[in-house]
C-alpha cells in the first residue's frame, strides 16, 4: 500500500510539473522570424525590442507585440473627386509602406495599418482635389510623388516609411470621354493642315529657287520642255501638242536703237526704260520725233514763203 502511495503522488507531481512547462515555457521562450520584431513591455512599460531569433522573458511579467517589418500593401478604395476645374472622377489608389521603427509603431499610434490607409485616401482626395483633369491624366508621376511625400511626412512620427504611392485608375464620365475625343480629333485635324501648309510653303519655295536658276541658265527651261513631252508622250492617253522654239517668244519683245542707230533686243520691260536717255531712242519715238521734225519744218517754210510773199506785195 504505501508503495501504491508513493507511485500515485509521483504521478501526480509529473502531471504537475509537465502542465506547468505548458504553461511557462510557452511564455519563457519565444522565437522571431527575420522580418519580425518584439517590442517587449515589461510591468506594462516599454523595456526594449528584441528579435530576430530566440528571445528569453519572463513568464507572466513581459509581453510582446509582434511587428512585421516587410513591405505592406494598402488599397484605397475608389474615391469620387472633384478636380480643380470642376470634373467629377472617381480615381483610387495603391500605397506600398514599410515598418523601420517598430517601437515608434507600436506606442504612437493604436493600429498603424488601420491609421495609414485612412491617411491615404484623406490626402489622395485632397491632392487630387487641387489638379486639374489634364494634369491628372498627363502628370500622373508627379502626382503620386506628390502624394507620397505627403503621407510620408505624417507617418513619419509613426515609424513608418511611404515607399511609393500610384494612382491605379482614373475613371471619366461618358461626357467628358466623348469630349476629349472630340478634342483630339480636332487636334489631329489641325496637326494636319499645318503640315499640309508648311509642305506647300517648302514647295514654294522649291520653284522661287527653280525660277531663279532657270533665269540664269535658259538651256535648263528647254531641258524641262523636252522632259515634259517625254512625260506626256509615255502615257496611255492620247494627247495632242505643238512643240514652240524657246527662241519663238523673243521675236515679240521690244528693239531698241543704241547710239550707233543699230538694232538691238531689249531684255527689260520698255516702261522700265528711261525715255529721256538722248542714246537710246524707241522706233516709235523716232517717228514720232521725225513726223514733228517734217511738220516744223514745213510750218516754217510756209511761213517764209508767206512773208516772202508779203513783202513783194508791199515794194
Amino acid at each position: 500500500m504505501q508503495t501504491l502511495f508513493n507511485l500515485t503522488d509521483l504521478i501526480t507531481w509529473v502531471v504537475v510539473i509537465v502542465i506547468f512547462l505548458g504553461i511557462v515555457l510557452p511564455q519563457m521562450f519565444k522565437i522571431m522570424r527575420e522580418y519580425e520584431r518584439a517590442v517587449v513591455f515589461r510591468l506594462g512599460k516599454f523595456y526594449m525590442t528584441k528579435g530576430p531569433g530566440l528571445i528569453i522573458l519572463i513568464p507572466f511579467i513581459d509581453k510582446i507585440e509582434r511587428v512585421d517589418l516587410r513591405v505592406l500593401t494598402i488599397n484605397v478604395d475608389k474615391q469620387e473627386i472633384i478636380t480643380k476645374d470642376n470634373v467629377t472622377v472617381h480615381v483610387d489608389a495603391i500605397t506600398f509602406f514599410r515598418v523601420v521603427d517598430a517601437e515608434k509603431a507600436i506606442i504612437n499610434v493604436e493600429q498603424y495599418h488601420a491609421a495609414t490607409t485612412w491617411l491615404a485616401q484623406t490626402t489622395l482626395r485632397s491632392v487630387l482635389g487641387q489638379a486639374e483633369l489634364d494634369e491628372l491624366l498627363a502628370e500622373r508621376d508627379k502626382i503620386n510623388r506628390q502624394i507620397q511625400e505627403i503621407i510620408d511626412q505624417h507617418t513619419d512620427a509613426w515609424g513608418i516609411k511611404v515607399v511609393t504611392v500610384e494612382v491605379r485608375d482614373v475613371v471619366l464620365p461618358e461626357s467628358m470621354q466623348r469630349a476629349m475625343a472630340q478634342q483630339a480629333e480636332m487636334e489631329r485635324e489641325r496637326r494636319a493642315k499645318v503640315i499640309n501648309a508648311q509642305g506647300e510653303f517648302q514647295a514654294a519655295a522649291k520653284l522661287v529657287e527653280a525660277g531663279k536658276m532657270i533665269e540664269q541658265t535658259p538651256v535648263a527651261l528647254q531641258l524641262r520642255f523636252l522632259q515634259t513631252m517625254s512625260e506626256i508622250g509615255d502615257e496611255s492617253s492620247t494627247h495632242t501638242f505643238l512643240p514652240i522654239p524657246m527662241n519663238f517668244l523673243e521675236a515679240f519683245k521690244p528693239t531698241i536703237q543704241d547710239a550707233s542707230g543699230k538694232k538691238a533686243t531689249a531684255n527689260v520691260d520698255p516702261g522700265d526704260m528711261d525715255m529721256d536717255d538722248p542714246g537710246i531712242e524707241t522706233k516709235s519715238s523716232g517717228k514720232k520725233s521725225g513726223g514733228s521734225e517734217s511738220g516744223q519744218s514745213g510750218k516754217k517754210s510756209g511761213g517764209s514763203r508767206k512773208k516772202s510773199g508779203g513783202g513783194s506785195k508791199e515794194e
